[in-house]
């Protein structure tokens, strides 16, 4: 624990010196959003962007394991859905800054029999989002920005037209789909950037073998050597999600329009600090009236949330899982039992893993303020007990060469749980923290994993920062007994 802590206090320690200038992440974790998949929230991820310090980016995912080869319609953000990004920058649980997100869809050629088609029957390629090139676009999506602050609504796009990104259909129809994806960048009022649309799926693990009760690959885990542990940058186990897409909204922010004070600070300061999330509501009343438009009555509820990854699947019971994605953060003390004392621990020690005792306050670093992730929040900041997402916005971004897919564990302190990048390996750190390893990385650090330390599609270093869709013809998943790791010989999976 004493060399946790030393890394840990030197890196803070040097940033503060600076100026201030279960396991498929939420992929259908609960029964609730195992039925309505387009308010599904996948993923949240917040962290200080990479080539600008003075902004954080945000990045909302939602509908999981969408196949890229399934049209004809292939898989629009919902209309009825409310997508929203949530913000407490005061340390008590609420909302000081909210971005909500809603879409539109146009079916602009209603006897076509599929959503996107080009290059056949006298239809142009798809080549743009809007104007020529965009005439196969029959299925196409506008979207709106809007901020809440200080109970005002703001318009962030103002007049302007912003337009999905679609599915990346294949090369007949889309030949430039890298064009069409940097198209979906927007350059909003007061430094805010938006990029909408279908991506592929960041998250990475073995889920397979995570699911038929941790039965891990052979060799790899779950307890993971030490040369496979410092690894980086390659796959010893398949990524189930590997080739999969996911709807993405990315929302990148100054960081002086989300501080309590419109200020930046250091890391030292507790005002540099914010508690995030991100979540899906739905009418309190829908009625489907096709083929006219849904009716939709009553105030907005939760469908479902994610602050900090796996909470909701690693954490959270079967029976409460529901109740957990329709509530609010502030609300979450009603599930503080599980977090003090996690049901998986006591699954990792029948594995003969050793794990901290209960009660389990290591583990409220994840649902309160307090150090290391605020070293400036006193014992009358930690707030409520919530599930948010805590960033630390004076700490810099680590230089993408030198970040740690371990993240604040492996001395990466711009890393998770100090917010979330797409590289963050939060399977490994989760299993760890839930081990024992923040209060003995010692007696409880052994090194739990599913041997799949990155992304086989790669990571995009910059904004939008995910990746472009996967092609409908020509993409293929990662597999047991298939290519795509690349630790392995030949780069060939294991089954076993």
């Amino acid at each position: 624990m004493k060399k946790l802590k030393s890394i840990v206090a030197l890196a803070m320690s040097l940033f503060m010196l600076a100026p201030s200038s279960m396991f498929a992440s939420s992929h259908r974790e609960a029964p609730i959003t195992a039925l309505d998949h387009s308010a599904d929230v996948t993923d949240w991820y917040a962290f200080v962007s990479y080539d600008d310090p003075t902004k954080v980016t945000f990045i909302l995912n939602v509908d999981p394991l969408l196949e890229p080869a399934n049209g004809p319609n292939y898989f629009p953000f919902d209309p009825s859905v409310l997508y929203e990004m949530h913000v407490d920058n005061n340390q008590d649980g609420l909302d000081d800054v909210t971005f909500q997100f809603r879409f539109n869809t146009e079916i602009r050629q209603p006897n076509l029999f599929t959503g996107f088609a080009g290059g056949i029957a006298g239809i142009p390629e798809i080549t743009s989002l809007s104007g020529s090139g965009s005439e196969g676009l029959s299925l196409r999506q506008t979207y709106t920005v809007t901020m809440i602050k200080n109970g005002k609504s703001t318009c962030l796009n103002g007049g302007d037209t912003l337009y999905a990104v679609p599915s990346n259909v294949g090369p007949r129809t889309m030949p430039n789909y890298e064009s069409l994806f940097k198209q979906g960048i927007y350059r909003l009022r007061d430094g805010v950037t938006v990029w909408a649309g279908t991506a592929d799926d960041p998250f990475f693990i073995d889920l397979g073998a995570a699911f038929d009760s941790l039965n891990f690959r052979s060799g790899v885990g779950p307890i993971l050597t030490e040369a496979i542990d410092d690894d980086n940058t390659h796959n010893f186990a398949p990524d189930a999600v590997g080739g999969y897409n996911v709807n993405s909204i990315v929302l990148e922010v100054p960081i002086t329009m989300l501080t309590v004070d419109g200020q930046r600070h250091g890391a030292g300061d507790k005002r540099a600090v914010i508690g995030t999330y991100g979540s899906t509501s739905r009418h309190e009343i829908t009625v489907r009236r096709s083929p006219n438009p849904d009716q939709n009555s009553g105030p907005f509820e939760h469908v479902n949330r994610e602050g900090n990854p796996l909470i909701n699947e690693l954490i959270i019971g079967t029976g409460f899982k529901d109740r957990f994605s329709m509530d609010f953060p502030k609300n979450d003390s009603q599930f503080a039992d599980f977090v003090l004392e996690p049901v998986l621990a006591s699954v990792f020690g029948s594995l003969g893993v050793p794990v901290a005792p209960n009660p389990r306050k290591d583990l409220l670093i994840l649902v309160q303020y307090e150090a290391p992730i605020c070293p400036g929040c006193g014992p009358g900041d930690a707030g409520p007990v919530a599930d948010l997402l805590r960033l630390n916005t004076g700490i810099p971004p680590t230089p993408v060469g030198s970040q740690r897919r371990l993240g604040f564990i492996a001395g990466d302190v711009a890393g998770y749980p100090n917010g979330r990048r797409p590289v963050d390996d939060v399977f490994d750190i989760s299993a760890r923290a839930v081990a024992g390893i923040l209060v003995n990385p010692v007696t409880y650090g052994t090194r739990l994993g599913d041997g799949v330390q990155t992304k086989t599609e790669g990571f995009n270093n910059s904004f939008p920062y995910v990746m472009p869709a996967n092609s409908g013809r020509d993409s293929a998943h990662t597999g047991p007994g298939q290519a795509g790791c690349t630790g392995q010989p030949g780069g060939i999976c294991p089954v076993m």
